[in-house]
Formats: structure tokens, sequence, C-alpha cells
């Protein structure tokens, strides 16, 4: 699956539009976690539990949103945002959302084309 934050895909063609697809969570914190994180902020530096609690959300919230796209038949996602919000003291929400498509590769010959598109069209046999 494409996956890209513009609104459009170089070298394709956008020929249809499924909507708009999401993958979501709420974490909570560990007490174990908060309280180390705790003590690292004090002396300054990154939170390495909180960075991997977030990294392995992210990584959670795309394969929910990649899975939903799929199952409306789209090959990729444009317009891709991270959102996240927090909920009480100790819940975090990360909603991974974009617009699910169907990306044509353009062929080469054809306005617009780029190198990886006539790679992808040949590929796919879109190209010939």
């Amino acid at each position: 699956m494409l996956i890209v934050t513009s609104n459009d895909i170089p070298g394709h063609r956008i020929d249809a539009v499924f909507g708009e697809v999401m993958g979501l969570t709420v974490r909570a914190r560990d007490i174990g976690g908060q309280v180390v994180a705790g003590l690292r902020s004090l002396a300054g530096g990154e939170l390495r539990e909180l960075t991997q609690v977030l990294y392995e959300s992210r990584q959670e919230v795309m394969v929910r949103m990649v899975a939903e796209a799929a199952q409306r038949g789209a090959n990729a996602i444009v317009a891709m945002r991270f959102d996240t919000a927090h909920m009480a003291n100790n819940w975090t929400e990360i909603c991974a959302y974009g617009t699910a498509v169907l990306a044509i590769p353009l062929a080469e010959g054809e306005a617009g084309a780029t190198g990886q598109s006539v790679q992808l069209a040949r590929r796919t046999g879109t190209g010939d």
C-alpha cells in the first residue's frame, strides 16, 4: 500500500476515492514507565520508554488504517496524517487517517509519468 502525506501521488492518476480511513488506539502509560520517564525528565534528554510506546502505537494505527483501506479496495492512501490527544492524565489517543484511493501508475509516454510510475506500470501491466 502506497501511503503519502501529499494530496496526490506524482506519476499516478487517482482513479477512485473510497473515503476517509483511520486507525485508532488509546494507550495508558504504566506506572513504572511513568516513574522512570519522570525521573529521566528531571535530567533532560529523550524519554526512551515513552518514545518506544509512541512508536509502537503509531505502527499499530498504521496497520489498522491500511487494513481498512485494503478492505475498501484501495491500493493507496493520500493526505495521511497522525493525530494525538490526551485523555485524562494517563491515556493518549493516537490516530492515523487519510483518504483511501485507487492510484493507477502512469506509463511511459503519458503526461506526468515518473521513473517510478513507469516501472510500476510495467510491473502491474497497466503500461502495456
